[in-house]
């Protein structure tokens, strides 16, 4: 039953990637309508982080921004089949603006391991392809549930000959590695990670359970830090890819001190582009001590 399954969910992902991208971007909006009138999980806690992290917005702009952000994530869910099934040269042809490539030039100039920091906002799989155009990365990532989907992205992520890592100790250690080496590597650093491998920072207003990985790695100035996201273009065309050095606070060998700075980018990027980040996600699972659950 389960090559059942996988092979009915590989079989959409190519029925979606044969579609014309006007036509791949109206499906994306219409499953993510279909989310915001239908009741389902995903709205709900979109709803619930949104009611949180937005305490400023009253009922109908938070509505608003509910339909918009659920259209967003029915977009990115059928761009990312594009990406997962094209060609890494057709995903890159829908790179139209690149700004701050200067940043990871002068990143894998420097001679250090070279962190490239994302999040779920815009679209990480086309994103996925424009960084390991520049270098040979190893990309983390978190191994999908259906296997035959898991080996179908271990396959199209490593086109542009880089390497990528699950979330397992193995996976860790050869990042950790890697970066030791000088190379480069892509992490996503908002999932949330278990209690002892975060810190609760602040995150859009609210405490959030945040990874110490990624400044782990950078403290003491051991590797570069690269913030990179793929941000969906108002005209459907494609996206726009920003790229930003780190600031300084991620240096630190205080790991509260360097959480709490990637946290603050982060934000920043959110709060520009509220829609497009994927509220869908749980990332507020983990509650301070004393504090109701929320999901």
């Amino acid at each position: 039953m389960e090559k059942i399954k996988g092979a009915l969910v590989v079989g959409a992902l190519r029925l979606v990637a044969a579609l014309p991208w006007s036509w791949v971007q109206g499906l994306g909006a219409a499953i993510g309508w279909l989310m915001w009138k239908l009741p389902n999980r995903s709205r709900e806690v979109v709803r619930i982080n949104q009611a949180k992290c937005f305490p400023e917005l009253g009922a109908a702009e938070r509505e608003a921004l509910l339909g918009r952000t659920l259209k967003d994530i029915g977009k990115t869910f059928t761009e990312s089949a594009c990406a997962w099934i094209w060609s890494p040269q057709k995903s890159l042809a829908l790179v139209k603006e690149v700004e701050g490539l200067e940043v990871l030039e002068a990143a894998l100039a420097s001679g250090k391991g070279v962190v490239g920091i994302t999040s779920h906002l815009g679209n990480w799989e086309v994103l996925n392809h424009f960084y390991c155009n520049q270098c040979k990365p190893i990309i983390f990532y978190r191994p999908p549930k259906q296997k035959a989907v898991d080996e179908l992205l271990q396959q199209q992520r490593v086109q542009m000959g880089n390497r990528v890592a699950p979330s397992t100790k193995e996976g860790i250690l050869s990042v950790i590695k890697e970066v030791r080496r000088g190379g480069a590597v892509g992490i996503p650093a908002d999932p949330e990670p278990s209690e002892g491998s975060g810190l609760f920072v602040p995150f859009l207003g609210v405490q959030a359970l945040t990874s110490k990985f990624v400044p782990n790695m950078l403290a003491g100035h051991k590797a570069v830090g690269v913030f990179l996201h793929a941000i969906r273009l108002d005209d459907g065309s494609g996206f726009k890819v920003i790229l930003e050095a780190a600031p300084e606070e991620m240096y630190s060998k205080d790991p509260e001190v360097g959480v709490a700075a990637m946290s603050r980018v982060l934000e920043s990027y959110v709060r520009r582009w509220p829609s497009q980040y994927m509220w869908s996600m749980k990332r507020f699972k983990k509650r301070p001590a004393g504090e109701p659950r929320w999901y």
